[in-house]
């Protein structure tokens, strides 16, 4: 069996025992390990990388397929002498679905009912009740209907919020009113909660900027829009999203990423009252069901199946 290199920029105490358990009777280079610093891979038919060593593609060149460690795999496609004709396969599995969804449908009951608000009058010794709009008041609008969209989709509208789906080419969604790349400022305009979750592609870099913000509803029941992005961080623009926090265009923003990570100490984004971050945490990849969801393609490849989850390249995605 070919050998499989395992480059993943997670916490290694995260991913050790899961590679040690994975991938029986095959070769595995770890390059965390000390041990296979500066090994041969030339060998190797499989990578499993996270944002891959400048120099790896070239140190392999007789890869088979590459799979990324997570759902996205721009870090993939934006390497170093990444070789155009080997499969890039993305990650997809329940945990990280269930994660994500988790994580959007926190922040968006986080900001229906103004739990920074409470958090601040708490510390401040205040006892006084907000207005408490219900979801159903609410419209939040999901750009981006891949997995993760669609799964998150699904959870908001069973909390009874409002829900509104936008993608580059329109979807089908029961139960939910789709807009395409034509209907985006109709989207926009009906929208009072943003969640952005779209892949990285030269589209939607810098996407999120003040002409697209100013464009989100106002005088709704949270009177101001709100911004929640944990698809990529160069989809915003921050310099234009600091602007549109600090002079009331949106009314607050729960970032999970950053167009640099880790974020700069001297990022304003660590002093504004009306921001939530978590560091690019919203959805962690399960170590061990990644490893499974690796074996369970390279067995279906190396058996003549067609492989699933593959990055279709002339869209980045």
């Amino acid at each position: 069996m070919k050998a499989i290199i395992i480059d993943l920029k997670f916490n290694s105490t995260r991913t050790a025992g899961a590679v040690e358990a994975a991938f029986a009777g095959r070769e595995v280079i770890n390059l965390s390990n000390p041990e296979h610093a500066g090994c041969d891979l030339s060998k190797a038919g499989y990578a499993l990388v996270w944002k891959p060593e400048a120099d790896l593609f070239r140190r392999a060149p007789n890869l088979d397929i590459i799979f990324s460690g997570g759902a996205g795999v721009d870090h993939i496609m934006n390497a170093d002498g990444v070789p155009p004709e080997v499969p890039i396969v993305r990650f997809v599995d329940q945990t990280l679905t269930t994660r994500m969804s988790e994580w959007i449908v926190l922040q968006c009951l986080t900001h229906l009912r103004q739990m920074a608000g409470y958090a601040a009058q708490q510390k401040a010794k205040i006892w006084s009740e907000f207005a408490q709009p219900e979801a159903k008041e609410v419209t939040v609008g999901v750009m981006g209907l891949g997995v993760l969209g669609q799964d998150s989709v699904a959870k908001l509208k069973m909390m009874g919020f409002d829900v509104i789906g936008w993608s580059r080419t329109k979807k089908q969604i029961d139960g939910i009113e789709t807009f395409d790349t034509a209907g985006l400022d109709a989207f926009l305009a009906r929208t009072d909660i943003l969640v952005g979750l779209l892949p990285l592609t030269p589209d939607t870099t810098g996407l999120y900027d003040a002409a697209l913000l100013g464009k989100l509803r106002r005088g709704g029941a949270l009177e101001k829009p709100v911004f929640i992005n944990a698809g990529r961080g160069k989809s915003q623009n921050e310099a234009d999203l600091i602007a549109a926090l600090a002079d009331g265009t949106l009314r607050a923003a729960s970032l999970d990423v950053f167009e640099t990570e880790p974020l700069p100490s001297d990022s304003p984004f660590w002093s504004m009252d009306n921001v939530i971050m978590t560091p690019h945490a919203s959805a962690a990849s399960d170590a061990r069901a990644l490893m499974r969801h690796v074996e369970t393609e390279m067995a279906r490849f190396e058996s003549g199946q067609a492989l699933r989850y593959l990055v279709d390249r002339t869209i980045g995605y």
